[in-house]
């Protein structure tokens, strides 16, 4: 059975993000959706909030996928869940010049879990939760961006401030 961790801050869920789960459900028998925590980044949603929008949107739709959260070195956590695959999705060169770093550091830390970056489909490549975020603060529509869940939650959190 070949488990891969798709790790992420998913602040918040976009459909960029639901593109790669997709492709991942056919390529390998278990998924984990990983929320990084990073004291560091200040987020706009909480880590259980974030929780609960991915489970939402991957729960019904793919039952090999379990949404989970960890801090600390990715490879040890990869470990921890007994995976063999960490998946990155990358959208441009930039994407690919940082997240090559990262994958040639986890090999030589982990040699026996390998990274595998994905693209998404053609029409998320400029989609980030970056972007969706300050749309969203300047009143923007982001429908079709994220999960309708997750645009009402913006909604909500841009209203109150």
């Amino acid at each position: 059975m070949t488990k891969a961790v798709y790790p992420g801050s998913f602040d918040p869920l976009t459909f960029g993000h639901l593109d790669i789960v997709e492709r991942c459900v056919r390529l390998f028998d278990r998924v984990v959706v990983s929320i990084l925590t990073n004291p560091a980044k200040e987020a706009l949603f909480s880590v259980e909030e974030r929780c609960d929008m991915i489970d939402k949107a991957v729960r019904k739709r793919f039952p090999n996928v379990e949404v989970d959260v960890f801090h600390g070195l990715l490879v040890d956590y990869a470990r921890e869940k007994d995976a063999q695959v960490i998946v990155r999705g990358i959208r441009a060169v930039t994407d690919y010049e940082y997240e090559f770093q990262m994958a040639l550091m986890n090999r030589r830390l982990a040699p026996g879990i390998e990274t595998v970056f994905m693209m998404p489909a053609e029409h998320y490549s400029y989609l980030s939760s970056r972007l969706v975020k300050e749309i969203a603060s300047l009143g923007g529509s982001v429908e079709g961006l994220v999960p309708p869940q997750v645009e009402k939650r913006l909604k909500k959190k841009f209203r109150k401030s």
